[in-house]
């Protein structure tokens, strides 16, 4: 039997973020661009909490004033809680320029947004379309098979691999290798908090430490009806040491920090399941290839406490779309150099700032009574997202910088 073979400009794997905010750039420079979704929209995902950094490229996309409109909410800064100590950032408060406020956001709703703008604006998007094999080369080659069951193949200039944990190309390709960060797990939920009146800013993230472990953790996101994602970060084992399933186990780990129990105390657990992630930490040999790239987290996933990751895949989508752009123009683009290495300069930055809190050290840090005005600030641009921002000595020269600051602090 002949199987049919279509043709494009670019082929995107994946509608997510990293997907659609590729697709929208490519389709203001004309690309005929293809985005084949394993699933159907809209779909639970995790990460729901965006960083400001990220509203600049939803601008740059022509997406801004879909999400805006979508009624999200808002966002100003992080809260931070660790027994009775308490600190926040507004984010308007930094030292980089640009946004300072942005979305908290259910995945759901907000993929679906950025997948029906994107199809508005002319990108072909077919859901329940799952990639089976993939031939990279100068034209990459893909084998698809459509939800009826059809399979097909389809040709393109270019691809990106926008899969998510999904990491298709990764795994086809044998391109995965260890991360360097200890597994770890999540538990996490959406529940009707119900905060007592006036204890709770529902403007920004919450961010606590466990009482008694440093590098256990709960974000809890507010979303713009009454509801939050409330998740707690841990090493497999920790979780497995409560009895139950793993409602059970989230209300128990839940239950030891005093703060959140008591903000918690009249939520109602009634929507979604307990869902629990391991091992989600991830690393690959390479983020480009012949006629490939690697976006977001279908590259690298470092671990949700900074709320990094959507960040990191619109940046990657920024990256991939301005080296197809200098393509389409006849110019010679070296992707490992236009589009690898200044990924992962700002991947770099949130890993040793993720490092350093599992660490504790930058726990001391933004606990500290005594900080200095300018330093906060550029730490406060980090945890905005403005990773890239070199003129940042904590961007520029994190590591050593970072190591000094955790010494005094923990004079």
């Amino acid at each position: 039997m002949t199987v049919r073979t279509e043709s494009t400009e670019v082929v995107i794997i994946g509608a997510g973020p990293a997907g659609a905010v590729a697709a929208a750039l490519l389709r203001k420079q004309g690309r005929k661009v293809l985005i084949l979704e394993r699933e159907q929209f809209p779909r639970f995902s995790i990460g729901e909490s965006l960083l400001p950094q990220s509203m600049e490229y939803l601008e740059a996309a022509g997406l801004l004033r879909d999400v805006v409109e979508a009624g999200f909410q808002y966002k100003n800064g992080a809260a931070f809680a660790c027994g009775d100590k308490r600190t926040e950032f507004d984010f308007r408060q930094k030292f980089s320029p640009g946004w300072g406020t942005t979305y908290q956001v259910e995945r759901a709703k907000f993929d679906q947004v950025l997948a029906t703008a994107v199809q508005r604006m002319g990108a072909e998007v077919r859901y329940r379309h799952e990639v089976l094999a993939v031939e990279p080369g100068q034209r990459p080659r893909l084998q698809v098979r459509a939800a009826d069951g059809e399979e097909y193949q389809v040709e393109a200039d270019f691809l990106l691999d926008a899969s998510g944990f999904g990491r298709l190309l990764p795994r086809l390709l044998k391109l995965e290798s260890p991360s360097n960060f200890p597994v770890r797990g999540a538990l996490f939920t959406h529940v009707q908090d119900n905060f007592p009146a006036g204890e709770f800013d529902r403007d920004k993230i919450l961010i606590t430490t466990h009482p008694h472990h440093v590098d256990v953790w709960f974000w809890t996101i507010p979303f713009s009806h009454g509801r939050c994602s409330l998740g707690v970060v841990a090493e497999p084992a920790f979780l497995d040491r409560y009895p139950g399933d793993d409602l059970h186990k989230l209300q128990a780990i839940v239950g030891e920090d005093a703060h959140l129990s008591h903000l918690l105390a009249n939520a109602r657990w009634d929507l979604l399941p307990v869902r629990r992630i391991t091992g989600y930490s991830a690393n690959v040999s390479a983020l480009c290839g012949p006629g490939y790239a690697l976006l977001g987290n279908a590259g690298e996933f470092l671990d949700p406490v900074f709320s990094s990751g959507v960040t990191i895949a619109f940046k990657s989508a920024q990256l991939a779309s301005e080296c197809l752009r200098r393509h389409y123009a006849g110019e010679t683009v070296d992707w490992q150099q236009d589009y690898a290495l200044p990924l992962q300069k700002g991947v770099r930055t949130f890993r040793r700032f993720v490092e350093a809190w599992y660490e504790g050290g930058f726990q001391k840090i933004i606990y500290h009574p005594n900080a200095q005005p300018d330093i906060r600030d550029m730490i406060c641009s980090i945890l905005a997202g403005y990773a890239w921002d070199e003129h940042n000595p904590y961007v520029a020269d994190n590591g050593r910088r970072l190591k000094v600051l955790e010494e005094i602090c923990s004079a």
